[in-house]
């Protein structure tokens, strides 16, 4: 499965079909334990992801209900929400989550225009880029504070392509595009 947040959040199956995940909680509940997939996540910090300052009596209650429905929305053997004391994890690996792809992308494009390997910072950070759908963690209600950092990863990483492109001086690609 892949998993989107840069842009509304997505899951997708490896053929290509997508798992629709439930209403805004649930989506936002997906987003804020794919924002540190394969860690455990607190339940406070889900609770105020969820509920923001003023969480409904018997919170802890209400996010277990959540859990339990985001469970029932991943397929059949595709179960990666745990519990743990702390909290909760999502099993999944870091590069199956955009946002995750996003930055290892964004930081190889930065080193190899660093290196003066132009073009090939150009294609990956064109390829970093490409992974973005709209405005990052659209769907997510609380997680204002995490989409703003990837939105300015998104500013950086466009601002160091023009940069490589234009140091490769393959600057029609530029022209085009605008």
């Amino acid at each position: 499965m892949r998993f989107r947040i840069l842009g509304p959040t997505q899951v997708v199956l490896a053929d290509g079909r997508e798992v629709p995940v439930g209403g805004p909680r649930l989506r936002t509940l997906l987003a804020l334990l794919l924002l540190d997939a394969g860690r455990v996540v607190s339940a406070e910090r889900l609770i105020d992801g969820l509920y923001g300052e003023h969480p409904p009596r018997g919170a802890a209650n209400a996010l277990q209900s959540q859990v339990s429905r985001l469970r029932q929305a991943l397929p059949v053997g595709h179960d990666p929400v745990e519990f743990h004391p702390a909290g909760y994890r999502l099993a999944v690996d870091p590069d199956d989550v955009d946002a995750y792809r996003f930055e290892g992308l964004a930081e190889a494009g930065r080193r190899a225009l660093v290196d003066g390997d132009w073009s090939r910072a150009a294609a990956l950070l064109r390829e970093a880029l490409e992974l973005w759908r709209g405005p990052a963690l659209a769907d997510a209600i609380g997680a204002s504070a995490q989409a703003a950092r990837l939105d300015e990863l998104r500013l950086a990483a466009g601002e160091v392509r023009v940069e490589a492109v234009l140091a490769w001086g393959a600057d029609g690609v530029l022209f085009a595009e605008l």
